[in-house]
């Protein structure tokens, strides 16, 4: 029989699967009919599952964790949104992640019920539980006087020298492998109190309860004491520079005039003369001022080309941009696409400023980010604009980061130049000219020391952040490994 003409050659008729392999266990129907009455095969799969069995078939050395903790969360907020001078400010469960938590949303208290709840103290240990579930963090200053998301259980140990080591327990990727095999829900995960509440908790020895509970103590500190030094700088910035005195762009519309259509550049689109960036201009160049053009100041301003993403666990640690903007983030992902020679420019040495150069406006583009020892040995996505200082400097960088991060003198500035319609982009060309304003050597001098203090403080609470997983990680994986 004549078989009639292809264009391509027949596919191959396959005959094993290739990709992967079928993932599957054999379990005691007691284990599904018992207790929560779990039906989601994925559950039982998860490696925190086997890991909860293990503890659980151990006859001393855990309890529930509902034995030595509470926890809770306010009921589903129904809340009035109003401008921010009638509202008190309002954080989503995410932004309380964020190194400057800065609320985009401000809830009327008289239309919030049990409002008082919704506040929370510093030290409660808040645990996402919706989403990206099981991500713990400490409150600290910067969440005060803040309403709250419920989407956040707050979890307060029974016995308050036990709070240290409870935060470590919960941050020890072991224990949050456990906390994931328990949550529900299809396309957003969703974790309930009674799932923490039956969590196995783990008794560690005394030392490491004192130990646990002094770095707690620093990671707030050190958080604190950095908040502080940012706002004293940035006050500091803008007595010296002067109020921008229009920063609303939350308008319908504006005028501005045909000869900045038109003159150096160009620009057409409406949000690159947006008045809060006009008025932010017009404030650094008010009373003639000196200023000097940024790209004279600094080394170099780039951002690194694309790259392949290879992932794997002997790879070196992965930064996205919204990452550099997060206490204490989740570092899932190793990059081996990298050989040596391409890996640096990838790498950031402490003190470079970077800047997520991708994104809508409204977001984290523009943001700025002064690297510190705990950036330094990871790779850092392209996505993200690198400035590096001269190493004898006429300006310090410290000072060129309030300049660029000021909420309302800097970041408009920065992003008023992002071009792109779906996701905004910005270029090297318009970061290098943006001006410097000189405002005194001591002035500029106790701004940098000030900033520069702060992204150290930051820097090292993540160190301590990851050094108290990891002792939290170890006494887990001790115990496990006990016959």
């Amino acid at each position: 029989m004549a078989v009639r003409a292809r264009l391509t050659a027949p596919k191959e008729v396959k005959t094993t699967w290739d990709w992967h392999s079928l993932k599957s266990a054999s379990l005691p129907s007691s284990m599904i009919f018992g207790g929560d009455r779990r039906m989601e095969a994925e559950n039982f799969l998860a490696s925190g599952f086997t890991t909860r069995q293990s503890i659980i078939d151990k006859s001393s050395g855990w309890s529930l964790f509902s034995d030595v903790a509470r926890t809770w969360q306010p009921s589903r907020l129904k809340g009035i949104q109003v401008s921010p001078e009638y509202g008190t400010p309002f954080l989503a469960a995410t932004q309380v992640f964020d190194v400057r938590p800065s609320p985009r949303k401000w809830l009327s208290l008289d239309r919030t019920g049990d409002h008082a709840q919704r506040y929370v103290a510093q030290g409660t240990i808040l645990l996402t539980c919706s989403g990206s579930v099981g991500r713990a963090t400490l409150a600290d200053s910067s969440l005060s006087n803040t309403l709250i998301s419920h989407d956040l259980l707050r979890i307060e140990a029974k016995d308050s020298n036990l709070s240290g080591w409870m935060y470590a327990y919960l941050r020890s990727p072991t224990v949050r492998a456990m906390m994931t095999s328990a949550q529900y829900g299809h396309m957003i995960k969703h974790l309930e109190i009674s799932h923490l509440d039956n969590l196995p908790y783990i008794e560690p020895p005394v030392d490491t309860i004192e130990e646990c509970n002094i770095i707690s103590s620093n990671i707030i500190e050190a958080r604190n004491k950095a908040h502080d030094l940012v706002t004293k700088a940035e006050d500091l910035y803008l007595s010296a520079v002067g109020p921008a005195l229009n920063t609303n762009i939350d308008t319908i519309g504006f005028i501005t005039p045909s000869r900045a259509l038109f003159g150096k550049g160009r620009r057409l689109e409406g949000h690159y003369h947006n008045p809060a960036a006009r008025a932010a201009d017009d404030a650094v160049k008010q009373n003639n001022r000196s200023v000097d053009r940024l790209a004279d100041l600094v080394e170099r301003v780039f951002i690194p080309g694309r790259f392949k993403h290879v992932y794997g666990p002997d790879g070196l640690p992965y930064l996205d941009s919204a990452q550099i903007l997060e206490v204490s983030p989740d570092v899932d992902k190793h990059v081996l696409s990298l050989n040596a020679e391409r890996k640096a420019g990838y790498l950031v040495d402490a003190g470079t400023i970077i800047i997520p150069c991708s994104g809508q406006t409204h977001g984290i583009i523009g943001s700025v980010v002064l690297a510190g020892k705990w950036h330094e040995n990871k790779v850092l996505t392209n996505h993200i604009l690198r400035i590096i200082p001269k190493d004898n400097p006429s300006v310090r960088i410290g000072y060129l980061q309030v300049v660029l991060g000021h909420p309302t003198l800097g970041r408009p500035r920065v992003i008023k130049g992002a071009y792109g319609s779906s996701v905004p982009e910005l270029s090297v060309v318009d970061i290098e000219n943006l001006s410097v304003p000189r405002i005194g050597f001591d002035l500029e001098t106790e701004i940098a020391d000030a900033i520069e203090e702060a992204f150290a403080l930051m820097a090292y609470s993540n160190e301590l952040e990851d050094n108290i997983s990891d002792i939290a990680e170890s006494i887990v994986r001790e115990f496990l490994n006990h016959q």
